[in-house]
């Protein structure tokens, strides 16, 4: 298993940021390699990526949503392994630091060696600025799921 930590602050409440990222079929607006997802239950989620030409479909669980503190996931099913948490920081009224982890269990060569060279973590970085300009942009949530798991 391989792990990445990245963070990022946004200029959005708490609550905003909290309330954006359970909007899971708006991924693909901000992370690269998201084609689609869709939420099937409340802790129910159905992925289809594309990475390096390497198209994957697989299911994840919320294994954890507690509003305004953290969602916490690990796959399920089908072509991917992963587990990760978000966590959301207040640190003013209109700021918030936004916390991901992550283990994924690489397959293959070339999945190995794009790790090995950082490709993730750069993917990671790069989704979680894509979400900085998303909110940040919209100045609002378009959605939101206040539910606890």
């Amino acid at each position: 298993m391989s792990q990445v930590e990245e963070s990022i602050e946004v200029g959005v409440p708490v609550r905003t940021a909290y309330n954006q990222w359970t909007q899971f079929e708006t991924f693909p607006e901000f992370m690269e390699g998201v084609e689609r997802v869709e939420q099937r239950t409340d802790t129910l989620t159905h992925w289809v990526t594309t990475v390096n030409g390497a198209k994957r479909e697989f299911d994840a669980e919320i294994t954890e949503q507690i509003p305004d503190e953290r969602v916490a996931w690990t796959t399920v099913s089908g072509e991917a392994r992963q587990a990760g948490v978000v966590t959301f920081h207040r640190l003013d009224d209109i700021t918030t630091k936004v916390m991901l982890q992550m283990d994924f269990d690489p397959e293959g060569l070339a999945e190995t060696v794009g790790d090995k060279l950082g490709f993730v973590r750069r993917q990671v970085s790069g989704d979680l600025k894509r979400f900085k300009v998303f909110i940040e942009n919209r100045g609002s949530e378009t959605g939101a799921w206040r539910g606890q798991v």
